[in-house]
């Protein structure tokens, strides 16, 4: 069976939620609404190209609206279709919950291909898709906020943040109406690589747990483990270089759209990208074995596997060929739902999307509270830190004498700046988020994997809110 003869990826997302909620005490009707998405907005709009009309379709869904505004990235992709976006916006409810980040679960996409126009061309769809969303309330910083997803990055969310603002100059957090935006136009330091960086924090937390790296039959610590990462997009390209240059990683594999490379002692991952970036592809690559089929290194041997492209790269029809003892989904939705359950009787350990895959909206929301408060975080507290710092190194001095290390001054007197506040934010909450889940899936004899483990404790979090407070 290929990639694409699986079923449908909202086929996976509900066999997966039905496999959990049974776990739980949620009563039926809670159950059977979570198990859908509440609103699904589909619009067509046309755009003049190049002195001929184009029609464009595109989706807004929003899952849930336990907590305001929802939230979700917007997609630009040929296979955009209904059916995903509602699968990712369900996703996305989850997501948040399990992070515990206070928004609901939306979605977006447009169906094109980016790569088919001129800049100006598709600066002018982009526009033209904000207005059709604004006006049924799918651009607001207080009911629905948007971010960037495959095909889409700052300067579209910038567009998209242009034109709210141009219909309501009257509001004040006009800013916050999406995230993912340049720096220069309200967004935040750190934003960009936040997915990536994301699954690099939920891999050291995973291999901080002596218990959890046993279970993937794996020696201890990231140093040294050989790994294969599909897909160097935004989140593939963070992940992979934070984890080659801070972690020590062997990244042995990469794949992309026109094939693999290999090399058993290491890709550079930044020569890589560079290469990608200014040929389109990673074919004629000088320092590495390439492979005309690049999803046949999803199954070469190696101990951390990574799918960081498209929904359901490892299917019913390679998962019993899948080597990884470890698998981190940093793409949504990478693994079907039939392959989960291949993998886990192999006994392979899976750190799920809904996880793995939270920093982007993790660091969306320090955005959105800045852009509330209108304030750059650090601001007000970076020279006391600094002050208080010095004071300390003045006192160690007189201690220590000359012996105190200007190494160690030089952590001491680091600046809490935007970066490093949105860095420490997201490890927290990606440290305390796997502890929750892990948890769960330890102290529970009927819950099998982390995965079912994220659901559970996430529907416990949604389900909370409809039983006892909604309406």
């Amino acid at each position: 069976m290929s990639a694409d003869q699986h079923p449908s990826f909202m086929h996976s997302v509900k066999r997966m939620y039905d496999f959990a909620v049974s776990r739980t005490d949620l009563p039926p009707g809670i159950a059977e609404l979570l198990g859908e998405c509440r609103t699904v907005y589909q619009v067509r709009f046309q755009v003049k190209i190049q002195g001929e009309y184009q029609v464009f379709k595109g989706w807004r869904a929003t899952h849930s609206e336990h907590r305001l505004p929802a939230k979700g990235g917007i997609r630009f992709a040929t296979a955009v279709n209904q059916d995903e976006v509602e699968a990712l916006a369900a996703l996305m409810t989850f997501k948040c919950a399990v992070v515990n980040v206070p928004f609901g679960g939306s979605k977006g996409g447009l169906c094109l291909d980016p790569r088919d126009y001129s800049r100006e061309d598709l600066d002018s769809i982009t526009r033209h898709f904000a207005l059709e969303l604004e006006k049924k309330g799918y651009l607001s910083p207080a009911l629905n906020v948007p971010a960037p997803d495959m095909g889409t990055g700052q300067r579209e969310m910038a567009l998209m943040a242009d034109v709210y603002r141009t219909l309501h100059p009257e509001d004040i957090d006009a800013a916050a109406c999406i995230t993912g935006k340049p720096p220069e136009m309200g967004g935040i330091d750190g934003r960009t690589e936040a997915t990536g960086r994301g699954v690099q924090y939920a891999m050291q937390e995973f291999f901080r747990h002596a218990e959890d790296v046993n279970a993937a039959n794996l020696p201890p610590g990231l140093d040294g483990k050989r790994v294969v990462v599909q897909g160097l997009g935004n989140v593939g390209y963070h992940a992979a270089k934070f984890l080659e240059e801070e972690d020590g990683c062997l990244i042995l594999g990469i794949i992309e759209r026109d094939g693999g490379l290999w090399s058993d002692k290491g890709l550079n991952v930044e020569s890589v990208f560079a290469y990608l970036q200014e040929n389109g592809g990673v074919k004629g690559y000088p320092d590495a074995e390439y492979v005309a089929d690049g999803t046949s290194l999803l199954e070469a041997d190696c101990d951390i596997l990574v799918p960081a492209a498209l929904e359901s790269q490892i299917h019913e029809g390679n998962a019993e060929k899948i080597n990884a003892n470890l698998i981190v989904e940093a793409a949504n939705g990478p693994v079907t739902a039939e392959a989960d359950e291949i993998l886990r009787k192999r006994g392979k350990i899976i750190i799920p999307d809904m996880y793995a895959n939270a920093g982007g909206v993790t660091v969306s929301y320090f955005e959105w509270t800045k852009n509330l408060a209108h304030m750059r975080f650090g601001k007000m507290g970076r020279r006391f830190l600094q002050s208080r710092a010095d004071s300390a190194i003045d006192a160690l001095k007189q201690a220590l004498g000359d012996k105190f290390p200007e190494k160690m001054r030089e952590g001491f007197v680091k600046e809490a700046d935007e970066l490093n506040l949105v860095r420490s934010g997201l490890e927290d909450t990606m440290c305390e988020a796997y502890q929750e889940i892990r948890e769960i899936w330890h102290s529970r004899d009927d819950v099998p994997d982390l995965r079912t483990a994220a659901y559970i404790l996430a529907i416990g979090r949604v389900g909370h809110y409809y039983t006892e407070y909604a309406l």
